[in-house]
């Protein structure tokens, strides 16, 4: 059976609590339970290896009980979220998927079957050997989405030597390769998963001050909505020992902010990438932008400033785009950086660095000096077309009170001047009350 060795440490953990939130609580006994349940009625629906099956849900019991009877089966799992709502016809479509479960609603869920149509060989080949699969997708920001093909297996393989067991809040969902970690760690480790509604900052709060939440990992974007709400300090939030943040760059004055609101707390930055699984991360001390990345089953190198992955985690490859491996299985994460020895600062996706006449402007830089002008609650920074320089930095703007363009440019230039080079100093401003970030609360340049 695939994933025995975890079916079996959460048989063996019984009355122990692994799920608490709104719902209640969910016991690892109860998993198991789920899990044996799930087994039989998948088993009744003609589910069975090589089938693709799509799910709804969050972070419940019945939904990680159903992805542990779908890894024991050799199934391919669809997980979806309520933010790809809009999408979900396309990502059904994209999967080719056999059956489709919701596990939101209230009593027993009905497993729908589908015409999938052909399977990819990638599918196939993991029918063939009884594998587990997985597919995410990305976020289609740059155009349509990818689906990406995972072996279960390898990525399970990371979590099967013991680490300590924590409290740890799911901020990333289970449709994204950090929130599959934070279950996967949970579960292989003892641990509580803290399910949450919805990832406003209050509700995120209340939730760590009921259930003792010891690990809050979470984005940039989202510290600084925390920080411009105030819900830290409405709330009981000494259990938390470490703040884990990845998905994009931190801006140094963000991190600051962060330092000042939690003095007891480690912060940590992570990283990973949906083809890649996470890669282990150190700081060089805590809050520290410089990161050493790696770990068992992952080797890194940085050509012409851009890091490279290989890892034994990595996706077998997208289900409608060729593969992004070289000869050598190298991947290119297309993220600058800036090293020193083994240390790494993230810079930027070198997909968003703007060129203004030769010269290379990261956004996050801009950004993170925009946040720091008084009444400023959010910015974020894009390069446009310019006739003589090729591109020009144009910002975007949240204000906490209303304020005429023309004034705040002139505020603003006042500010960066003597922070930012000339070239780095936007020339055009937005002023906008929209959100700059999406559903899973990460900043969104080009919107």
């Amino acid at each position: 059976m695939r994933g025995s060795w975890l079916l079996e440490r959460i048989r063996r953990r019984g009355d122990r609590e692994a799920v608490v939130g709104d719902r209640g609580t969910v016991r690892y006994g109860d998993l198991a339970d789920g899990t044996a349940a799930w087994g039989g009625l998948l088993a009744d629906a003609g589910v069975g290896p090589g089938s693709v099956v799509a799910f709804d849900g969050d972070f419940s019991g019945p939904t990680i009980s159903l992805l542990l009877a779908l890894i024991a089966r050799g199934c391919v799992a669809v997980p979806l979220a309520s933010a790809a709502e809009a999408q979900k016809d396309e990502f059904l479509g994209l999967a080719a998927a056999d059956f489709a479960i919701d596990c939101r609603a209230d009593g027993p869920a009905t497993v729908v079957r589908r015409d999938g149509g052909p399977k990819h060989a990638l599918i196939a080949g993991l029918a063939a050997e009884g594998r587990p699969g997985l597919v995410l997708f990305s976020s289609g920001s740059t155009g349509r989405p990818k689906a990406m093909l995972h072996d279960f297996d390898r990525l399970l393989l990371k979590y099967e030597e013991p680490r300590p067991a924590s409290r740890i809040l799911t901020f990333l969902l289970m449709d994204h390769i950090g929130g599959i970690n934070t279950l996967l760690h949970g579960l292989a480790n003892g641990g509580t998963i803290v399910g949450v509604a919805d990832r406003a900052p209050e509700t995120i709060c209340r939730a760590v001050e009921r259930h003792r939440a010891e690990v809050l990992p979470t984005s940039p974007t989202f510290l600084n909505l925390l920080l411009l709400s105030g819900a830290h300090g409405r709330h009981d939030l000494s259990s938390l020992r470490r703040i884990t943040y990845g998905t994009e760059v931190m801006p140094a004055s963000t991190l600051g902010r962060v330092r000042e609101a939690f003095p007891g707390v480690r912060l940590q930055q992570t990283y990973g990438l949906s083809e890649l699984g996470i890669l282990r991360s150190k700081g060089r001390e805590d809050g520290s932008l410089w990161v050493k990345v790696g770990g068992d089953g992952f080797e890194t190198k940085v050509v012409d400033g851009v890091l490279w992955v290989r890892a034994r985690s990595a996706l077998l490859g997208y289900l409608n785009a060729p593969s992004p491996f070289d000869a050598e299985g190298w991947f290119n994460t297309q993220d600058q950086v800036e090293q020193d020895g083994e240390w790494l600062r993230f810079l930027g996706r070198t997909t968003e660095i703007i060129n203004v006449g030769g010269r290379k402007v990261y956004p996050a830089e801009v950004e993170s000096a925009l946040l720091e002008i008084d009444g400023v609650l959010d910015a974020t920074a894009r390069g446009e077309p310019n006739p003589i320089l090729g591109q020009c930095v144009v910002a975007r703007v949240n204000l906490a009170r209303p304020e005429p363009a023309a004034e705040f440019k002139a505020r603003m230039r006042r500010h960066l001047l003597g922070k930012l080079a000339p070239y780095m100093v936007p020339v055009r401003v937005e002023i906008t009350e929209s959100e700059q970030y999406n559903a899973r609360i990460k900043r969104m340049r080009n919107a």
